[in-house]
C-alpha cells in the first residue's frame, strides 16, 4: 500500500445531521475549533488512492504532532513529529521513508497557530447539504497539494478529509468520534523511538 500520498502533499461516511443553514460556519470559528485543543484521537477509515481501504487508530497531538496505527493484521504506520513525516512500511525491512511536514497540506493543521484567514490559504469555502466545506493549500507553496475539510455544526467537529498531493493522486480518511484533551506519550510521536522498537 502507497503510504506517501496520505501525508504528502499528505472520507464515504454518512455524515452526522446539523441544524440547517444557508450558510458555512465562519473560517474563524473553525480556526477557534482547532486551536481550542491540543490532543485529539479517532478510529478512521483510509480511501487510499488504488482504492482499497484501511483502518485504524489516529493520534494528533498539535502542535505537529500526528500518528497513524493501522488495525491489525496492518503492522504499517505513519508518524508525524519534530517537523518530519516517517512512514514505517510493514513489508519491508528498511528504515522507515521520512519527508518534511511542510510539504504536506496536514501541516496546516498541525500549526501551532491554525488560522484558515490567512491570504490565499482557503482556496474554497461552501456549504454542502449539512456540512461545511473548506479546501485549502499553503499559500507559499501551493504546488505541494491540497487538502479538502469536511465539518458538521452543532458543536463545530472535523468528520472527515481528502488530501490531494502533488502528482493529484487522493487520500481520505473519515474520522469517528474524534475526541480531545486527552493525555499521550511524547514516544507516540518520537520516530527514532519507533524504529528502535521495530528493529529489536
Amino acid at each position: 500500500m502507497n503510504r506517501r500520498s496520505l501525508l504528502l502533499a499528505l472520507p464515504a461516511l454518512a455524515l452526522m445531521p446539523s441544524a440547517a443553514s444557508a450558510e458555512p460556519i465562519s473560517l474563524s470559528d473553525l480556526s477557534n475549533y482547532f486551536n481550542a485543543f491540543s490532543t485529539a484521537q479517532s478510529e478512521f477509515t483510509q480511501i487510499n488512492p488504488d482504492g482499497s481501504i484501511t483502518t485504524g487508530t489516529l493520534y494528533i497531538r498539535r502542535p505537529g504532532r500526528m500518528r497513524f496505527e493501522y488495525d491489525p493484521p496492518d503492522n504499517s504506520l505513519v508518524m508525524a513529529g519534530g517537523g518530519t513525516v516517517a512512514i514505517f512500511d510493514a513489508k519491508s525491512n528498511q528504515g522507515p521513508t521520512q519527508y518534511p511536514l511542510s510539504r504536506t497540506p496536514l501541516n496546516l493543521i498541525l500549526a501551532p497557530r491554525v488560522d484558515l484567514t490567512r491570504d490565499r490559504m482557503v482556496v474554497a469555502h461552501r456549504k454542502e447539504d449539512n456540512t461545511t466545506v473548506v479546501v485549502a493549500q499553503d499559500p507559499e507553496r501551493p504546488e505541494y497539494g491540497n487538502i479538502r475539510l469536511v465539518f458538521t455544526s452543532d458543536p463545530v467537529e472535523l468528520r472527515q478529509w481528502r488530501v490531494t498531493d502533488d502528482s493529484g493522486r487522493e487520500t481520505t480518511v473519515v474520522l469517528g468520534d474524534l475526541r480531545t484533551g486527552m493525555e499521550f506519550s511524547s514516544f507516540l510521536f518520537n520516530i527514532t523511538y519507533e524504529r528502535q522498537q521495530r528493529e529489536r
